[in-house]
């Protein structure tokens, strides 16, 4: 059975591994924007993401405790902004299924224990972007239930 959990430090080196995956999905679709084989973060970096209750990290692991899939996510809130309201939100800045377990419900269940934990500490909404080239990953996020709450647009000169 699964187990959802915090990141731990131990887990670093299987992540590296999930987020050079997601490099590599990026890179490919658009090797213009995005170096490969590269991560997001170093192992430093890491270290510190984890710890920090502002940027929770999850991880989904099986019985033997591969990791098989995780969830960075970050707190907003703007307190007092000139236009925004008062809400506090859960961005989820990237979720990763390995890609050899995707379609066994790992994201599924990642998603939900975010929605569950968001819920938990009073959040108004969770949020995410999704490159437009990775659209196994927006077809999930519609199965999901989320919607467009605004769409990033561009013209390469």
């Amino acid at each position: 059975m699964n187990t959802i959990r915090r990141a731990e430090e131990r887990d670093i080196p299987e992540v590296m591994e999930l987020l050079h995956q997601v490099c590599m999905v990026h890179h490919n679709g658009r090797p213009d924007l995005f170096k490969g084989p590269a991560t997001k973060y170093t192992p430093e970096q890491l270290q510190e993401i984890f710890l920090n209750d502002d940027t929770p990290v999850f991880v989904c692991a099986d019985e033997k405790g591969k990791i098989l899939g995780y969830a960075f996510c970050i707190l907003k809130q703007f307190l007092q902004d000139n236009i925004l309201t008062d809400i506090k939100t859960l961005y989820i800045d990237d979720l990763c299924v390995d890609e050899q377990m995707r379609g066994n419900h790992v994201g599924t269940s990642l998603y939900d224990f975010v929605i569950s934990y968001a819920k938990s500490i009073d959040c108004y909404n969770v949020t995410l972007n999704v490159w437009a080239l990775n659209e196994s990953a927006r077809k999930f996020y519609e199965k999901c239930g989320l919607v467009p709450q605004k769409i990033g647009m561009e013209k390469i000169l």
